[in-house]
């Protein structure tokens, strides 16, 4: 204990070091896996993904909640992925002030072209790595973690928040 701060015990900064060594190696072979294949990044092969199961589009907030990413950094990746063709952006039919972003035929052809290399490497790099009952047990903690973290009003709703409160 240093002053007020309880320091983790010895199994959970393991716990903790090992995790976070471990998302960074997979994260770097993915990585290098989808720039290879399809000549896009880990972070757009999540967006490209995220947008590849909507078939009318998401707003550029529901790709915010939905993805750890920042608003200005997505605004970045989508200006990226509209510039190659592979999504659009417009305003939404239901709001003006929203932008609507949709993957187009060569954003899905880009996905199906990687998607087959990004299941080897997560395969070779992740599944193989444990059997299928730690594998179960991994998801059930990692998930319970997630839906922890995300307990809290999206990333995307804090500038809001903020403006109400200043009564802005």
């Amino acid at each position: 204990m240093i002053g007020d701060l309880r320091l983790p015990d010895p199994g959970q900064l393991e716990a903790y070091f090992a995790l976070t060594e471990a998302v960074a190696l997979l994260q770097h072979q993915v990585d290098q896996q989808l720039r290879a294949e399809g000549g896009i990044s880990a972070v757009q092969f999540e967006l490209l993904m995220t947008l590849n199961g909507s078939s009318t589009g998401l707003t550029m907030t529901q790709l915010a909640d939905g993805v750890v990413y920042s608003r200005s950094g997505l605004t970045y990746q989508a200006g990226l992925l509209e510039k190659a063709g592979l999504v659009t952006r417009g305003p939404s039919p239901e709001d003006e002030r929203a932008t609507l972003v949709a993957i187009t035929p060569k954003g899905r052809e880009i996905v199906g072209r990687v998607l087959p290399g990004h299941i080897e490497v997560t395969r070779k790099l992740l599944y193989d790595a444990v059997d299928e009952a730690d594998l179960n047990r991994l998801g059930r903690i990692m998930s319970q973690v997630r839906d922890h973290i995300r307990s809290e009003p999206p990333r995307s709703a804090g500038p809001r928040r903020r403006r109400r409160a200043a009564g802005i």
